[in-house]
């Protein structure tokens, strides 16, 4: 018996169907039978280019994004780029499409620091991956992550070579409270915001559209340096970096870049889900293990990981005339967690009520907007002088 025939479930084994697509029949495996197998099951995976309408591969992309993917094939527009994913042992996986981008996109204009003037001409440099599918009925680990690396690869040698433009970014939207965005996570893009739920026709300021989370996918590890090229100092030659996070948390020291690296990626992965607990935010079992490595290892200190967000408040208050300096203190706590060590008392009310206190000072300018944090302490009481006054000596 072969390999990948020893790893399937022993549900039915894929069966056969006929689509007639209006041009020409094509056979498709049904989809009441689910392949769950390891990824190297499937055999080869290849990245499978459809030229144009003419193809003949055309017919199966048009059928199988038309028949599972939920915007169905709708319209791409501007430049496009078309391909479909073929398993050694299963034929036709999934579908990929590429195509011009976004006009406008606040995040994204954010997260690669341009001004209007390079946004007009370096526009070109940006795909969109306006389509992506994996057949439903096939529930391979890890496939969906490695589908999109290859793709990423492949359109961009296919998009230099055949629009005689070479892409620097590649951008996608992933509909909220519809799909979670792992698979992009695992594939290396960068959450950079999210949509207002306008499109592009939406002259009317009616924002019907879903609101969707933006993903990046950096063709090269300089793409916003690339993006910026030749931009006017105080926008990109003065080292605005990638993202927020970025900007916030990069130049904080933890004896490794990895550290920092891990840092960044936590705060963006916890400013997308801000009420969610680690595994929820993180989203996925390596990068939560992960996460909680990095809160054990003794270099990560609050201090430490505050430092560089101190400086980052410390540019922005330096550009304003006037700034408050608000205070507040607040307690955390973890009473329904009585195995945590080294809480203290947080209650005035005599009840065993368990916890930290918190006391920060954040600026504001004059308008309010908050211009990050200046310090912040945080300490459990003691439990035995907790409540007892102090008698002078």
């Amino acid at each position: 018996m072969r390999e990948h025939e020893k790893t399937i479930t022993e549900k039915k084994r894929p069966g056969r169907e006929t689509v007639n697509t209006g041009k020409q029949e094509q056979t498709l495996y049904c989809e009441e039978s689910r392949i769950e197998c390891r990824l190297k099951g499937l055999g080869e995976i290849e990245i499978v280019r459809v030229c144009n309408s003419r193809d003949g591969n055309y017919t199966h992309w048009k059928a199988l994004i038309e028949r599972y993917h939920y915007l169905g094939r709708g319209t791409l527009y501007g430049k496009q780029m078309r391909y479909l994913v073929r398993s050694e042992h299963f034929g036709w996986i999934g579908a990929l499409s590429f195509s011009s981008p976004a006009w406008r996109l606040r995040a994204r204009e954010k997260w690669i620091g341009w001004n209007e003037e390079n946004r007009l001409k370096y526009l070109n440099r940006i795909v969109c991956n306006s389509r992506f599918l994996i057949v439903p009925w096939v529930k391979v680990k890890n496939l969906a992550s490695r589908v999109l690396s290859m793709g990423m690869r492949q359109m961009k040698r296919d998009w230099a070579e055949q629009k005689g433009v070479e892409p620097v970014l590649v951008e996608t939207f992933v509909e909220k409270g519809r799909f979670l965005g792992t698979c992009y996570q695992a594939a290396n893009f960068q959450h950079a915001g999210t949509t207002q739920g306008r499109g592009r026709q939406d002259g009317g300021n009616e924002y019907a559209l879903p609101v969707k989370d933006i993903y990046l996918y950096p063709l090269y590890s300089d793409a916003s340096k690339h993006l910026c090229e030749g931009q006017t100092k105080g926008v990109a030659e003065a080292g605005v970096p990638s993202d927020w996070a970025q900007e916030e948390f990069g130049n904080t020291n933890l004896g490794d870049l990895r550290l920092t690296r891990r840092l960044t990626q936590m705060a963006r992965d916890f400013y997308a889900k801000p009420q969610a607990n680690i595994p929820q935010a993180c989203q996925s079992r390596a990068r939560t293990k992960a996460a909680y490595r990095f809160l054990d290892n003794k270099e990560s200190t609050m201090e430490t990981i505050l430092s560089s967000h101190y400086q980052s408040t410390m540019n922005r208050i330096k550009e304003e005339e006037v700034v408050l300096a608000v205070q507040d203190t607040t307690s955390l706590n973890y009473s329904v967690h009585p195995a945590t060590e080294n809480l203290g008392p947080i209650s005035s009310r005599g009840e065993e009520v368990i916890g930290l206190m918190v006391h920060d000072t954040m600026a504001f300018n004059r308008e309010g907007t908050p211009l990050g944090l200046m310090n912040v302490q945080c300490w459990a009481r003691d439990r035995e002088s907790y409540g007892k006054k102090t008698s002078a000596p």
